[in-house]
């Protein structure tokens, strides 16, 4: 009697730990497509800023969550499909990837938050030498469409403030046609409106574009990291979840070859 009752209370364990892992994995499926969109919306959202970046360690936490939101939504199907088959071998298959997935997740969360910290040091050494130097050089157009864009979006003029394009490259040459910083200061652009600085034509923000890009660049990384480490968590307890219920089906596969 004792026996028959430890029998059906293992097989209703197994029930309910078989339908929380289909629900879990429906969840995974799903926020694997909110992993996906968030690296895809920090590309895609000014990512033309990218170019006045010295190193590539925010795109590279961009592009590894594209990759893990992949990976999980194709795992999440894979688990669902192991967990209503209940095939230990394709268990531990997705068990695996579970694992391969938490760490390329953690390594995301962990560039975006090494590269949070080293941000504002890289701001002021690499985008005013940037704007100084290559803004409106030949070969440079990107960079000047992405300076250009940066002090439309962020309504400011200037890596510090708008003095600062006294001293380029472009203001002190001939093709700035006696402008005293680009048009694209200009609170409303039209052509040579950079020949006026004054507060009422040009933007005049205190700390210039490095401190607007630098808190834009700031929250995108806070998001990044806490979108990978918070996922990675939350398969954590998905692993824990299919390692439980492979051991009961090993434990019941036991049972039944020792009844034979």
């Amino acid at each position: 009697m004792g026996s028959l009752y430890k029998d059906e209370q293992d097989d209703w364990v197994t029930v309910c730990l078989k339908y929380l892992l289909f629900v879990f994995n429906f969840l995974f499926w799903m926020g694997g497509g909110v992993v996906m969109g968030v690296g895809i919306w920090t590309l895609v959202d000014k990512g033309e800023y990218l170019s006045l970046l010295a190193s590539s360690t925010f795109a590279v936490s961009a592009y590894i969550l594209i990759l893990a939101g992949g990976l999980v939504m194709v795992t999440g199907f894979l688990g669902c499909c192991a967990v209503i088959r209940e095939q230990r071998s394709c268990l531990s298959t997705y068990f695996s990837c579970l694992l391969l997935i938490f760490l390329i997740e953690l390594v995301a969360g962990v560039l975006a938050y090494v590269y949070y910290q080293a941000l504002s040091e890289e701001l002021k050494q690499h985008l005013s030498k940037t704007m100084m130097e290559n803004y409106a050089q030949p070969g440079k157009d990107s960079i000047t469409q992405s300076v250009n864009r940066l002090q439309q979006d962020f309504k400011c003029c200037g890596s510090n403030n708008s003095f600062d394009w006294a001293h380029s490259v472009y203001i002190t040459s001939p093709g700035a046609e006696k402008r005293l910083v680009p048009d694209s200061c200009c609170k409303t652009i039209t052509t040579k409106c950079g020949i006026r600085d004054h507060p009422s034509n040009i933007y005049k923000v205190e700390g210039g574009c490095i401190t607007k890009l630098e808190q834009f660049l700031a929250d995108h990384l806070l998001i990044i990291g806490a979108v990978g480490i918070g996922v990675a968590c939350l398969q954590l307890v998905g692993a824990v979840l299919t390692a439980c219920f492979i051991y009961l089906l090993y434990k019941e596969e036991e049972e039944d070859f020792s009844d034979v």
